[in-house]
């Protein structure tokens, strides 16, 4: 028999580190299925898009475009590499999982540009953000592929968010003596 001590050393070594992941994986295949209903957390993502063309405004149209689906990246990937840097799993993947949900929120928006079927706020007076974006640069016609790389980026991004056990791992100091 393996002595009790033992038992929870195990279970502290093995288990708790995927509790986080565990937790995470209902809500990852909610949003991996959910094809882009507006959920609860999609309040917060319009006030920080919205404060994205705000903050992106000196710089132009395009950027001033841009700087919604900019600052619905930058703000939940500044939490991300906070708390890997800090080695918290459990606040690293929650962010992951922000990030993603947010990669996913932009896939939508994105894939929309040419049919511009998506509520606005502002109703017809604004322009559709990814529709001005892609009409500048060309790209409209390939608004489903622009569409489809971010809703890939939000996938990897859940996918990373479960796999953080195995990414941020906590190790012990060695103590080493070396007698020659």
């Amino acid at each position: 028999m393996i002595p009790l001590s033992e038992n929870k050393n195990n279970f502290k070594d093995y288990i708790l580190p995927w509790l986080g992941s565990l937790f995470l994986l209902p809500i990852i295949i909610y949003y991996a299925i959910n094809m882009g209903k507006f959920t609860f957390i999609d309040y917060v993502n319009l006030l920080i898009h919205e404060g994205g063309h705000g903050v992106f405004s000196f710089f132009g149209k395009f950027i001033h475009a841009l700087g919604g689906t900019l600052m619905q990246i930058i703000i939940p990937s500044m939490f991300v590499v906070f708390y890997w840097i800090k080695k918290k799993r459990i606040p690293a993947q929650f962010f992951l999982v922000w990030l993603g949900e947010n990669l996913m929120n932009i896939s939508f928006y994105a894939a929309d540009a040419s049919e511009r079927k998506l509520p606005l706020l502002g109703g017809n007076k604004v322009y559709h953000d990814w529709n001005y974006l892609l009409q500048t640069t060309g790209l409209i016609e390939y608004d489903k592929l622009v569409g489809n790389v971010f809703y890939g980026f939000g996938i990897i991004m859940f996918l990373t968010a479960l796999l953080i056990p195995i990414l941020i791992r906590e190790y012990q100091t060695a103590q080493i003596d070396i007698n020659l």
